[in-house]
């Protein structure tokens, strides 16, 4: 069984290592806009969906995956119900860094699972609620002067050892990272995949911020 994750993003290749199975990255180029809802937790699944399609039209049933798994996500930060995606520049960083300052929002991360043997299809999405800390502006300027935002939704990194922006979450840290781990987890094992997860690691991974949802899927924690 060999997982195929639509995505270049180092930190999904991060989190999907954690599942304990073989897998390969494949990058999904999409036009995102074709992905309309206005509500920003559906068209994170409507924006995963569309990258889980370009695989599949790429790989045209191409043999050799019959024990593959297509996995495709997508994140988006939501603030006041406005989706915030990857600024567009250092400019628009700015803008986003000041607008979530020391206020709450969602992270939203849709998963589209497809078994390529079968053809059986599984999605969901993941919620957090994060409340982010009072920041000042000299942190957010050494901040974008890293780099470090203009590749992540909402301008910031939960996990940045330096900005460290977030003050609390309700929900999955994985998940605000771009992929959540016991989500996905679920997911598989509805197509029928064993639990090989390196468990005590995707525990450590949300050591600071518990995630419910790791006792959804049957483990018990270490």
């Amino acid at each position: 069984m060999e997982i195929i994750l639509a995505s270049q993003s180092p930190r999904r290749r991060e989190l999907i290592g954690l599942l304990g199975y073989p897998f390969r990255t494949l990058s999904a180029d999409v036009d995102e806009s074709l992905a309309t809802d206005a509500d920003p937790a559906v068209n994170v699944v409507e924006t995963a969906r569309l990258k889980a399609a370009e695989i599949l039209r790429r790989l045209n049933g191409e043999p050799g995956y019959e024990n593959s798994v297509l996995v495709a996500a997508d994140t988006t930060v939501a603030l006041d119900g406005r989706m915030l995606g990857k600024p567009a520049n250092a400019a628009e960083a700015w803008r986003m860094l000041t607008a979530l300052r020391n206020r709450t929002h969602e992270v939203h991360t849709g998963v589209v699972a497809v078994h390529l043997g079968c053809g059986d299809e599984v999605s969901g999405v993941n919620t957090a609620v994060v409340a982010m800390r009072d920041y000042s502006d000299a942190e957010i300027a050494a901040y974008i002067a890293s780099g470090d935002p203009l590749d992540k939704a909402g301008a910031y990194a939960i996990q940045h050892p330096g900005f460290r922006p977030v003050a609390w979450l309700d929900g999955c840290f994985t998940g605000v990272m771009g992929l959540s781990v016991c989500h996905l987890l679920q997911l598989l094992t509805q197509l029928g995949l064993p639990v090989k997860a390196d468990l005590t690691a995707v525990y450590h991974a949300h050591q600071q911020y518990p995630c419910a949802l790791y006792e959804k899927i049957g483990a018990k924690r270490p």
